[in-house]
């Protein structure tokens, strides 16, 4: 055979094997086509079918699926939307605008089907009361099935997955308590991993806090899910609370942080936690302080209420201790109401919190029990904060030179010491330490004073009165005992001249008692007699006097103007 009938032989193979080759695959891609179609027309089905088993299995409700669309490019992929648990009439449980997930086809005919990965956006969560379960499906609260058809069967979990990350979540808890707002939670991510029938599922969340205004971190443990009754399924876990701005709260300031661990049910969670505000303030006086707490506290996750106790807190030199209730109250807000217990605090560090003055008017060592009230409203913090209780300041030295030298002056007089008194009266030094002892109670900015019992070496003044939180007003009216008698007060020809009257105004076992006022604007503090029986006001009398005084003035400054 010539090379020519050779080659023409070669050439001829090679054509009947490229069309027997082009044959093959044109068969394969035939049969891949129909193969995906079939797929494509089963796999819908049966994906639509286990997706609604699943969930209808794990919430005890009935599902409705608006879209899902399935490609076959990488694996089956699945992407849907409209995704509804409802409860009651036309309400939902749970509902989704987007979610998309891939599996293989031999992982689609296992069951149940296992998911790497469940990408999840626009998820909206409603806990409804527990009495609301019981309108499922509309008739006596009749469970979901597998099969319509057959309601004698149990739905069963078609679906698992390992992780699912759901983006811009919503959770609206639902209370059957009257006077109460659903308490809703705006989350921007949340990782769930270990799915599963039956065991609790590991999430992480990351929400930002409307008021203040702060990034919250929770990592933890959530379920099982309880169907019957959401509220009683378990959570735990640990937080941290960063960058809360205390500014986006009327009155206060300052920057907060914090971290704890809780643990519970949904209706009742444990917290222990610890905050930390370096300059926490009051807009009243704008001085920031250094402010730590440590807290035991329950929340009720279905509506908002929070009991603290205790709150051990720490500012500046100062230790307390509070317990009570935070009640989040329908349209206006939080309401708060606390026992406040100080066995180891200073004045000054309470002073420099809550009045405008600086440096603080008096210093010294405070206990106090009060009762706190800061209900709801748009008014600033210190407008409408409340307080009521009972103090003692021991220790007492102030600030004002002007003043303690009018202190350390009586003392001495009182001890019947006036040669010391001229000395003691001007040398802008403290010779003498005071201590006091009152009821009282702060509302609007301005602090009464009843039963005022100020002791120094020699004296005793009860008073009652008027103490305004900016510091710049201040009235106090009421008696002063002295154990010197009026003659023993002072020295040369004025003691000669007073022994007469010492009988006089000899009372209650004192040497002296005398009708007092101390008043004052800012620094200017004035001493002198109360006239006319004033000194027996109450602080609330005393009150309604400055509000006369200072409507008068006002009154007739518009006079003058109009003139």
């Amino acid at each position: 055979m010539d090379d020519k009938s050779t080659k023409q032989q070669v050439s001829w193979w090679r054509r009947r094997w490229l069309k027997v080759v082009g044959g093959c695959v044109l068969a394969g891609v035939v049969g891949l086509g129909v193969a995906a179609e079939y797929v494509l027309h089963h796999a819908g089905p049966i994906v639509r079918k286990r997706v609604i088993e699943t969930l209808s299995a794990r919430f005890n409700a009935p599902v409705e699926l608006d879209s899902l669309d399935i490609s076959l490019l990488r694996g089956v992929e699945v992407e849907g939307g409209g995704l509804r648990i409802p409860y009651g009439a036309g309400q939902r449980l749970i509902s989704v605008d987007h979610f998309a997930f891939r599996t293989t086809i031999k992982g689609l005919l296992h069951q149940p089907t296992n998911i790497a990965f469940v990408r999840v956006d626009g998820m909206e969560i409603h806990l409804p009361p527990r009495q609301e379960r019981g309108d499922l499906l509309g008739v006596g609260g009749a469970k979901p099935t597998a099969d319509p058809q057959h309601p004698g069967t149990k739905p069963k979990i078609a679906f698992t997955a390992d992780e699912i990350l759901c983006t811009n979540v919503k959770l609206v808890i639902e209370t059957e308590k009257p006077g109460k707002e659903p308490l809703e939670f705006e989350i921007s991510r949340l990782d769930l991993h270990d799915i599963g029938a039956g065991r609790p599922m590991l999430y992480d969340a990351e929400l930002v806090n409307p008021k203040p205004v702060g990034n919250i971190h929770a990592l933890g443990h959530f379920g099982p899910w309880n169907a019957d009754d959401p509220r009683e399924s378990a959570v735990d876990g640990d937080y941290s609370f960063d960058h809360a701005d205390l500014n986006t709260i009327k009155g206060l300031g300052g920057i907060l942080s914090s971290t704890g661990h809780y643990a519970g049910q949904l209706q009742r969670i444990t917290i222990d936690g610890t905050t930390d505000t370096p300059d926490f303030s009051l807009d009243i006086s704008n001085h920031p302080v250094s402010l730590h707490t440590k807290f035991h506290a329950y929340v009720d996750g279905t509506d908002g209420d929070t009991t603290l106790d205790p709150v051990q807190a720490h500012l500046l030199h100062s230790d307390f201790t509070c317990r009570g209730k935070v009640e989040l109250i329908k349209g206006v807000g939080h309401d708060i109401s606390l026992d406040v217990v100080m066995l180891h605090a200073r004045i000054e560090d309470m002073l420099e919190l809550g009045v405008k003055t600086n440096p603080p008017l008096m210093r010294g060592a405070l206990t106090m029990q009060t009762k706190l009230h800061i209900p709801p409203g748009k008014e600033r913090v210190a407008q409408k904060i409340a307080l009521a209780g009972t103090f003692k300041i021991a220790g007492v030295d102030f600030s004002n030179a002007k003043w303690q030298d009018k202190i350390d002056g009586l003392s001495m007089r009182a001890q019947g010491k006036p040669e010391d008194a001229r000395e003691a009266g001007s040398d802008k030094k403290a010779e003498v330490q005071s201590s006091m002892t009152a009821k009282f109670n702060l509302a609007h900015g301005t602090i009464l004073v009843d039963g005022l019992d100020y002791e120094i070496p020699g004296a005793k003044v009860l008073m009652n009165g008027v103490y305004t939180t900016a510091g710049d007003v201040f009235e106090f009216k009421g008696h002063v005992r002295t154990e010197a008698t009026a003659s023993q007060m002072v020295t040369g020809w004025k003691s000669i001249l007073l022994m007469p009257v010492d009988k006089f105004l000899k009372k209650n076992g004192a040497g002296l008692e005398l009708p007092v006022s101390i008043s004052g604007t800012g620094g200017d503090v004035k001493f002198g007699l109360a006239m006319g029986g004033s000194a027996d006001e109450t602080a609330a009398q005393i009150e309604a006097g400055m509000k006369g005084k200072a409507a008068e003035k006002k009154a007739g400054g518009r006079v003058v103007g109009d003139k």
